[in-house]
């Protein structure tokens, strides 16, 4: 299932710079976690869905990020600017965080997701960052 909520896309502040989507894990679970359903990270992705109700940010489910040790995990994508995959969320609170991310990048002018104003749970669950595909960079 796919969120596009663009019926009533925001304005000012909150508006959309450029389409960003969140990818949520929504095999996800802890490995403490028991093999009841629906799993933590489905959970995740329903409360994330939530946070972007309006807000122009797309949120897609998807099986396995491969990211198991440091679960639950999402991926916060732009085209042309850097992805961001963030592990050790927390299914009930971390939606909000991701939503946010999302828009921190879907406005920021060079393609990177600012530290400054990056919600706590995305700044200490940080697992890597991607280049685009046409990373014009090729340091020696």
């Amino acid at each position: 299932m796919t969120s596009r909520a663009m019926p009533r896309q925001a304005e000012g502040e909150d508006a959309v710079a450029a389409p960003t989507t969140i990818f949520v894990c929504i095999s996800c679970r802890r490995s403490d976690d028991s093999e009841i359903f629906p799993r933590p990270g489905a959970t995740l992705a329903r409360l994330t869905t939530q946070a972007a109700d309006g807000t122009g940010i797309v949120v897609k489910r998807v099986r396995c990020l491969a990211n198991c040790e440091r679960g639950l995990s999402a991926c916060v994508r732009r085209h042309d600017a850097w992805s961001y995959v963030f592990g050790g969320l927390d299914a009930i609170v971390d939606g909000a965080a991701l939503v946010e991310g999302a828009r921190l990048l879907a406005r920021s002018s060079d393609g990177l997701m600012p530290w400054r104003g990056r919600p706590a749970a995305l700044k200490r669950g940080l697992i890597a960052r991607v280049p685009p595909l046409d990373f014009p960079e090729d340091i020696e």
